[in-house]
């Protein structure tokens, strides 16, 4: 599992200081970026060197709870299955010990030139199959 803490700002909440949810949704984006850059994916990398995008396919999102501003959000993320070019991930976000929002998210490894689906590069399948965690019943998408 990864995990990592992200403040919950101004900005990201509407009038009332309760969480926007695109505002979510583009925190959860730079911790995806996080995560993948702990393995040597480095985003600016991904797109210059290996000319590669992992866009989302599906997202699932269940909002549990509001956050509010100035909440520290713990994001956890959990490898659910590697398929030849996908990627299904697990979200939980948590502030106070309370679980937030939850989402089952698949991403897709792709060619920016052909802007087509790639499989994984071999580096990046070994370093997704150390984070690879089946030990519930999640069913991924076929």
């Amino acid at each position: 599992m990864f995990q990592t803490t992200r403040p919950l700002r101004f900005g990201d909440c509407d009038p009332s200081g309760i969480a926007y949810y695109p505002s979510y949704l583009r925190i959860m984006d730079g911790v995806i970026e996080d995560f993948f850059a702990t393995f040597g994916g480095k985003r600016e990398e991904m797109i210059r060197d290996r000319r590669m995008g992992t866009p989302t396919v599906t997202l699932n999102l269940t909002f549990v709870k509001p956050g509010f501003h100035g909440d520290d959000l713990n994001f956890q993320i959990r490898v659910r299955a590697i398929g030849r070019s996908s990627l299904d991930l697990e979200h939980q976000v948590s502030a106070i010990g309370a679980t937030l929002w939850t989402a089952k998210h698949r991403l897709v490894a792709t060619s920016l030139d052909t802007h087509k689906a790639m499989a994984w590069p071999d580096d990046f399948r070994a370093a997704l199959t150390k984070h690879l965690e089946t030990d519930n019943a999640y069913n991924p998408a076929t």
